[in-house]
C-alpha cells in the first residue's frame, strides 16, 4: 500500500493542563498523587485478571523523547501486578546477528500470547526516530519501514492483538531540567548517555522524525495517543487511566480466602538449626 494512499488520523493534542482561569494546574500533591495511583492499580489488578480470563493479548508501545518519563509510566504499571502477565520489553542495541535479521524480527518473539500483556519501552518505531536521525539505517531500510508498518499492524490487529502506542510529550524547557538534572544528581548519572546528549542537540531532527512517522502510522485501526508529560505525576495518572478505558473488562469474582491452620502433626524445633549461619548484618 503506497504511503499517500492510507488512512490517517490526526493525534489529537490537547492544550496544556489549565484550570478555569487559564493558568497551570497547581502541583498534585504526593498524598493525592498516591491516592489516585493506588485507586488506579486496583484497576490494573482487575485488568490482569480478565485478561488471563479472556486469554486477551495486548501490546502497548511508549515512544518519546529521551527524559520524557517513560520509564516511569511503565513502572507504575507493573509494580502491583505480575511480571508473568505484563512483561517489559526493552531491548538493548541490536547485535551482530540480530543486523542482519528482518527488521522486525527481534521484536515479534516478544509478541504476546494469550493471557499477556506486553509493555515496549521503545519499539520497532526505533527505526523511525533514532536510527533516522542518527544514520543508522539507510534512506531504503527508513523509507521501507514507514512504506510498510501501517500494514504490520494491521496484521497484529486483525489477527487479534490489542495495540495501544503512546507518544509521551515533554517541552523543550522541561527536557533540558530533567537531563541537567541527570548530570547533578549522583542517582541519575547512569540515565544520562552520550546518545542522550545528542539527542538534545538535535532536538529539531527528532521533531521533524516524529512528524513522519505518525504522518505514516498514525491510522484509524492503531492510532497513537499522545500523552503530556511536563508533569510527571499527571502523565503516569492520565496514561494509567486512558490505557484502562481503551479494554473493556469485567471485576471477576474472587472466592473468599480463609488462611489454613499450621500442621503440627509434624511439628519440630526449625529454629535452632539456623544458629550458626551467616545472617546478614542488621546495621538498621
Amino acid at each position: 500500500m503506497a504511503r499517500k494512499d492510507r488512512k490517517r488520523v490526526k493525534v489529537a493534542i490537547p492544550p496544556m493542563s489549565v484550570v478555569s482561569d487559564g493558568k497551570p494546574k497547581p502541583k498534585m500533591s504526593r498524598k493525592k498523587y498516591e491516592a489516585e495511583l493506588r485507586k488506579l492499580q486496583i484497576e490494573l489488578v482487575k485488568l490482569q485478571e480478565w485478561v488471563k480470563y479472556k486469554g486477551l493479548r495486548i501490546v502497548v508501545i511508549f515512544e518519546g523523547r529521551d527524559a520524557a518519563g517513560k520509564g516511569g509510566i511503565i513502572r507504575r504499571i507493573t509494580e502491583r501486578v505480575s511480571p508473568r502477565v505484563f512483561r517489559v520489553i526493552a531491548l538493548p542495541v541490536p547485535s551482530d546477528r540480530e543486523r542482519t535479521q528482518l527488521y522486525l524480527q527481534r521484536y515479534l518473539q516478544h509478541l504476546p500470547a494469550a493471557g499477556e500483556v506486553v509493555l515496549f519501552d521503545r519499539s520497532w518505531y526505533n527505526r523511525a526516530g533514532v536510527e533516522r536521525v542518527m544514520n543508522f539505517c539507510t534512506e531504503e531500510e527508513y523509507d521501507r519501514f514507514l512504506d510498510n508498518i501501517a500494514d504490520f499492524e494491521r496484521f497484529l490487529v486483525e489477527d487479534g492483538i490489542i495495540l495501544v502506542k503512546y507518544w509521551i510529550c515533554v517541552s523543550n524547557e522541561e527536557q533540558e531540567r530533567r537531563f541537567q538534572k541527570r548530570i547533578d544528581d549522583p542517582l541519575r548519572q547512569w540515565k544520562l548517555s552520550p546518545m542522550d546528549l545528542e539527542s538534545r542537540r538535535r532536538w529539531y531532527d527528532y521533531s521533524r522524525a516524529r512528524d513522519m512517522m505518525f504522518a505514516a502510522s498514525d491510522t484509524e485501526h492503531a492510532p497513537w495517543y499522545v500523552v503530556r508529560a511536563d508533569d510527571k505525576r499527571r502523565a503516569r495518572l492520565n496514561c494509567i487511566a486512558h490505557l484502562l478505558s481503551l479494554i473493556p473488562y469485567e471485576e471477576l469474582p474472587r472466592e473468599k480466602v480463609v488462611l489454613p491452620e499450621r500442621d503440627e502433626s509434624k511439628a519440630y524445633d526449625d529454629v535452632t538449626p539456623l544458629l550458626g549461619r551467616r545472617f546478614v548484618p542488621e546495621i538498621y
